[in-house]
């Protein structure tokens, strides 16, 4: 590799981290309507979380914010570098966001950001997990329950479309990775007790559901 190319590694592996982290969530919601999303519903950053505190257009802001943090650097990635380390500054921004060094090491589960991912280096596994996803959510209208079924139909999809053995295990530790973040949600999905999402635009501050 290249002395250019090593510096360009380095950059989009430390810059993807650092813009994963950005927790546009919070700093919309705190910057245009006062509001700490931290504090309200699941207490989550993520658009869902959003979408529940303070309605439908902020959190349409926030997803497109999350969704281009994980495709500009892994679309980059796949350009200039080898599969391997394609996916490793692809992942950087997942990692970010779900381990904010701004957020003290939390953050939010990493589907949005982690499909940006998916759409940059793996566009037609991108389409097979967003119908996916769609299909479930429109059907039992829980998010989280969406976004489990992609995280299990991502490496899936990835072992069966014809993509590098990098972006396969790639796909593996990504879907393994956002099914631990979603522990909770499990844990409330087989209680019974997982919100559905309502079509409706709600703003304002809405109370924490049962952890």
């Amino acid at each position: 590799m290249s002395q250019s190319l090593t510096i360009a590694a380095v950059l989009l592996v430390v810059g993807g981290y650092l813009a994963g982290a950005v927790p546009f969530g919070l700093l919309v919601g705190r910057g245009f309507y006062g509001v700490d999303v931290r504090q309200h519903g699941s207490g989550n950053v993520g658009t869902t979380n959003v979408l529940r505190v303070l309605g439908k257009r902020v959190a349409l802001i926030v997803l497109v914010c999350d969704v281009l943090k994980g495709f500009a650097p892994a679309l980059a990635a796949g350009l200039l570098f080898d599969p391997w380390l394609a996916v490793v500054v692809g992942a950087m921004p997942v990692l970010g966001h779900m381990r904010s060094i701004f957020l003290r090491g939390g953050g939010g589960k990493g589907v949005a950001t982690g499909a940006g991912m998916v759409l940059g280096l793996m566009w037609q596994v991108f389409l097979v997990v967003l119908a996916v996803w769609l299909l479930v959510l429109l059907t039992v209208r829980i998010v989280s329950a969406a976004s489990l079924t992609a995280a299990i139909t991502f490496p899936l999809a990835a072992w069966l479309l014809p993509y590098p053995l990098a972006y396969r295990v790639a796909a593996l530790v990504i879907g393994l990775a956002v099914i631990l973040a979603h522990h909770a949600n499990i844990r409330r999905l087989l209680q019974g007790r997982e919100p559905r999402l309502a079509w409706s635009s709600r703003k304002g501050a809405s109370p924490a559901p049962p952890r």
